[in-house]
């Protein structure tokens, strides 16, 4: 009896039961696309009934060694992997276009393979030629690393079985064409089908496979989320096209802490590494400005401090402006929320721009102190003390909570030079510490000792 069709959306990867012009989940029209069955072959399909093989079982005071890593010689991307790459892992990187995911994956490519590891690149964005032009500037001609233009997965699945590689790269997985499923290339059939068969090649033949992966406008990796399930690792290229400095964060790895950041900065010989982010995203603070202040925060393991810049001004028309750029909107309407209830600040009648300097992207609600500490600053027009750091949680009831790592926070800003912190009550600031530590208790006595509003 024949199975009923099933439909995905080729924008979101939702399933539905039926066709539709509009996908429920997503919003987008005309994507929805009827699913091809796989195919069943005879005599390769071993009846229901059969018995299948006992599976060993293990407890959990079994002892197994770590994974082997290799390391690619550059320190910031084997951060970001937990130490170098692993055999048979299978890696996805995602990120905007021209963001410089194919320059840094051709610099690890070489570098692996001038380690006598081999190493495939292969494009289904562009020819040889051009991979090699680009490779020439960057300084990397003389690297044996085989290069093949082709987005059949069948070929590239034998080739890579001759070839027998420790590296394969993928550029990109939207690329390629799985001939027995019959929707276009970049659908979600297509996507979920050549990711599955890398992934098992990977797993198979103990090759580490790197996936390229396209984003959509929402800036997440596109086609069906199953993709990164799937793999072992997820990384993320952000950055501006506007700035030189790139941020490669771990969103999953099996392997290694996830959320570990590697930042490097776009020159002419390609990305080269940043070892000291602190300092790049600090460089060009020489005097105190009203609405700037020093964030400590982390990111994976690293302790990493970015300036946080807030403007406030009349605006005339009757819905103020909020901007920002490296930060959620919602924390800031929290803030201002917060500021305006139980501070009495008001900022009705005000625009209100923030950003986080050097292209940073900062989640953690550490940065909550920060923020208001810098829109206070910018309103009363009040510079603060350009050797000082900020950080701590901020809850509705205008009361500061401690984060996570404050040694680690403050041992990174003595590195740097600050001499005094503003952190919650209760944070643990260790022993021993030459930083003046100013503990507050809630919102308001930020305010009324910092900027004596009211």
């Amino acid at each position: 009896m024949p199975t009923a069709p099933t439909f995905s959306c080729t924008s979101c990867g939702a399933s539905h039961s039926k066709w539709s012009g509009r996908c429920e989940s997503c919003g987008e029209w005309n994507t929805i696309v009827e699913d091809t069955p796989l195919e069943i072959r005879p005599g390769k399909n071993k009846s229901s009934k059969s018995r299948g093989r006992k599976v060993r079982l293990t407890d959990l005071a079994s002892a197994e060694s770590p994974p082997p890593r290799t390391g690619f010689g550059i320190a910031e991307l084997d951060r970001v992997l937990g130490g170098g790459l692993v055999p048979a892992s299978a890696i996805l990187v995602g990120g905007d276009p021209g963001i410089g995911k194919s320059t840094l994956l051709l610099q690890a490519a070489s570098n692996l393979a001038r380690m006598n590891r081999k190493s495939l690149y292969i494009s289904g964005e562009e020819a040889p030629a051009q991979i090699c032009l680009r490779a020439e500037r960057l300084g990397l001609a003389d690297a044996p690393v085989k290069l093949a233009a082709e987005t059949n997965l069948r070929d590239i699945l034998t080739t890579l079985e001759a070839e027998a590689p420790d590296l394969a790269v993928i550029d990109s997985i939207q690329t390629m064409w799985v001939d027995h499923v019959t929707s276009a290339p970049g659908s979600v059939s297509q996507v979920r089908t050549a990711s599955q068969e890398l992934t098992a090649f990977a797993k198979r033949n103990g090759c580490a496979v790197i996936l390229v992966g396209h984003v959509t406008k929402d800036g997440q990796i596109a086609g069906p989320r199953v993709i990164e399930h799937m793999v072992d690792t997820v990384l993320y290229f952000e950055g501006e096209r506007s700035h030189q400095f790139r941020i490669l964060r771990a969103v999953k790895n099996r392997f290694g802490p996830a959320h570990e950041i590697g930042v490097f900065e776009m020159t002419g010989d390609g990305l080269a590494e940043v070892p000291n982010p602190s300092a790049m995203f600090l460089g060009e603070r020489d005097m105190p400005v009203p609405g700037s202040v020093v964030f400590a925060g982390i990111e994976g393991t690293r302790p990493v401090l970015v300036e946080i810049q807030a403007l406030v001004a009349p605006t005339p028309n009757p819905q103020p402006r909020r901007a920002v750029v490296g930060w959620d909107s919602g924390r800031l309407a929290m803030i201002l929320a917060v500021l305006e209830s139980r501070c009495g600040v008001p900022f009705a009648g005000l625009d209100v721009y923030l950003n986080v300097a050097g292209g940073m992207k900062i989640t953690e609600p550490a940065a909550d102190l920060a923020v208001a500490t810098a829109l206070l600053s910018a309103r009363e027009d009040v510079a603060l003390d350009q050797n000082t750091v900020v950080f701590g949680e901020i809850g509705l009831s205008g009361a500061l909570r401690p984060v996570a790592q404050t040694e680690n926070r403050l041992k990174e800003s003595r590195k740097l030079g600050f001499t005094a912190a503003i952190v919650p009550t209760r944070s643990r600031t260790g022993t021993g510490s030459d930083m003046a530590v100013r503990s507050m208790t809630d919102l308001v006595q930020v305010v009324g000792e910092t900027f004596s509003v009211g």
